[in-house]
């Protein structure tokens, strides 16, 4: 594996030297990898940690617990929307950390994929991208979530598939039937010419690489350095990614030419 040094950011980024241009559309995971989720998740706990006067309460602890409790919910009940999936899953986390939630608390959690801020580089490297890509969304949401959640990502996709549409979420791989099925009838493009871009080893890469895509990952956590895996489920033996890059503006530095 090639490692080259960006000058601009001082991120390591790992290239395994991929044709580009071998590429007409880009499959994105959003969530992690184009909306800093983590951050959303825990500013959402917020009230909650307020209201039960809970500062001990750390940002590790808390999205590695919620990380379970929504790797759960999502397998127990495939079909539920995403802001209800989330509801739950403030309910239990509550229970889980011996804090009282409510009603009104779980459905604030629940209704707050909207005020999830994108990451620094999404919007405009995403348009950069557009001028030579197809841009797909692969998400593990509802369909208003990612409607609210593109407001500041600034982009129009050229198709938007979501986990309500489906009706089961990542990593399952009907997940990615899906996708393969619908690109090409949607867009009129296979699945060898669909390059996967995202975050989470657990929720894409794994599924993706048994479904034999080329794949990028934008390590958002620095775990190929030892960081943390915060909102995503660990995974004990990791697929073999294409390339690694540590931000989505380097990888369109890469796949541009730039």
């Amino acid at each position: 594996m090639k490692s080259q040094r960006d000058s601009s950011t001082g991120n390591e980024m790992y290239n395994m030297s991929l044709d580009y241009n071998a590429f007409d559309a880009l499959s994105f995971d959003c969530y992690g990898t184009l909306i800093d989720w983590e951050r959303g998740i825990w500013d959402a706990f917020q009230p909650l940690i307020k209201v039960n006067d809970n500062a001990g309460l750390v940002r590790e602890v808390a999205l590695r617990s919620f990380a379970e409790l929504e790797n759960a919910q999502q397998a127990a009940t495939p079909d539920m929307l995403y802001s209800d999936v989330l509801r739950h899953v403030h309910g239990r986390f509550a229970d889980a950390n011996g804090l009282v939630a409510s009603a009104l608390l779980n459905q604030e959690f629940g209704d707050s994929v909207a005020r999830w801020p994108a990451f620094s580089d999404s919007a405009e490297t995403l348009q950069r991208l557009k001028n030579r890509y197809r841009l797909v969304i692969l998400s593990n949401v509802h369909d208003a979530g990612f409607a609210a959640s593109n407001r500041h990502l600034d982009v129009e996709f050229d198709a938007i598939y979501t986990a309500e549409q489906i009706g089961s979420y990542k990593p399952d791989p009907a997940n990615f039937d899906y996708l393969f099925n619908h690109l090409s009838k949607d867009l009129g493009i296979d699945r060898c010419r669909t390059l996967h871009v995202a975050q989470s080893l657990y929720h894409d890469h794994v599924p993706a690489k048994a479904a034999g895509m080329t794949c990028v990952w934008i390590d958002r956590q620095n775990l190929s350095s030892g960081g943390h895996w915060g909102a995503t489920a660990a995974v004990e033996q990791w697929p073999e990614v294409d390339a690694i890059f540590a931000d989505l503006a380097s990888f369109a530095d890469a796949a541009l030419g730039v």
